[in-house]
């Protein structure tokens, strides 16, 4: 039995896709939409590597079942800029080379603007806390912050 078609506004674009209601958002953005910015990390909402926003706000894919996203916008990191005209954020972390392995990346920018959503130019202890549940095993925090404080316009704060 199919199941009914679901309507997603997905990067400004309206998706229509085959899935059952209660499948991951994660899922459909990465196996029906070809989206991979979203990572599947732990599957329990817990590493914040599948983050995506959901009308402006930081969302984890892998634990909001698509029913719950028809009539939002949901943005994954290839919705924020181009490869030619990066996001300020991606910018920030290409600038900061805030990455080593990667799998962290798409949870960490995608947080950032969350923050800088509703706080344009968050202090440093505004950043950490926003970051804080977003799980980078490889040792790049001070890359990663300096980038997030690039992208909030403190580019020469001293990070300790």
């Amino acid at each position: 039995m199919m199941s009914a078609p679901i309507r997603l506004t997905v990067n400004g674009r309206i998706q229509e896709v085959h899935a059952a209601p209660e499948t991951a958002l994660l899922t459909v953005l990465r196996n029906d939409l070809a989206l991979n910015g979203p990572k599947y990390g732990c599957g329990l909402g817990e590493c914040g590597a599948c983050t995506v926003l959901i009308d402006g706000k930081a969302a984890r894919s892998c634990v909001i079942p698509v029913q719950g996203c028809i009539d939002r916008e949901i943005t994954t990191l290839e919705g924020l800029g181009l490869r030619d005209h990066p996001d300020a954020v991606q910018q920030a972390f290409i600038t900061e080379q805030a990455a080593q392995c990667g799998y962290c990346l798409n949870g960490m920018i995608m947080t950032t603007k969350a923050l800088l959503n509703i706080n344009p130019h968050p202090s440093l202890p505004e950043i950490r806390e926003a970051l804080r549940y977003n799980l980078c095993r490889c040792g790049a925090h001070l890359e990663i912050l300096r980038a997030a404080m690039r992208a909030a316009g403190h580019a020469f704060e001293v990070l300790d």
